[in-house]
């Protein structure tokens, strides 16, 4: 787990969080965020990545999330909807990324940024998504740790 891609996703979360809330040009948020950011620690090319790519295919990770989450996908606090978009953009487009990275890492996110509770909800959220989105990866992992 790079401390550089920790901080991006990091960063992304904020912006993520940022652009729901105010609604703002992503492009203002990316240049605000750039000039704000240590770009010598952190992953400036992951951060753009999920700051551009999420938003862009925001109906279909919710849809993934809608099948998975307890309430509508709006009734969800700010925080905990952008580390689950995070969360489920990795899973399904970065598989070079572990799963359980994935999951650590939105759960860390969510400790630090979300409600008293809300790492658990992630966690069990981005589980059962993993479970469907890399099912073989995660049969592998089970697999291996019950042995």
């Amino acid at each position: 787990m790079s401390v550089a891609r920790s901080k991006a996703r990091r960063f992304a979360v904020q912006a993520l969080y940022q652009w729901q809330m105010a609604g703002q040009d992503l492009n203002d948020i990316e240049a605000q965020f750039l000039s704000e950011m240590p770009v010598r620690k952190v992953d400036v090319v992951y951060f753009q990545e999920l700051l551009h790519r999420v938003p862009a295919r925001v109906d279909e990770l919710d849809a993934v999330l809608s099948e998975y989450i307890d309430r509508p996908i709006d009734e969800l606090d700010p925080v905990e909807r952008a580390v689950l978009r995070v969360g489920v953009y990795e899973l399904a487009e970065r598989l070079d990324v572990p799963y359980r990275v994935v999951i650590n890492e939105a759960v860390e996110l969510a400790k630090v940024f979300g409600a008293e509770q809300s790492h658990r909800y992630i966690n069990g959220v981005l589980d059962k998504v993993a479970a469907k989105l890399r099912a073989v990866e995660v049969a592998a992992q089970r697999k291996t740790t019950r042995a």
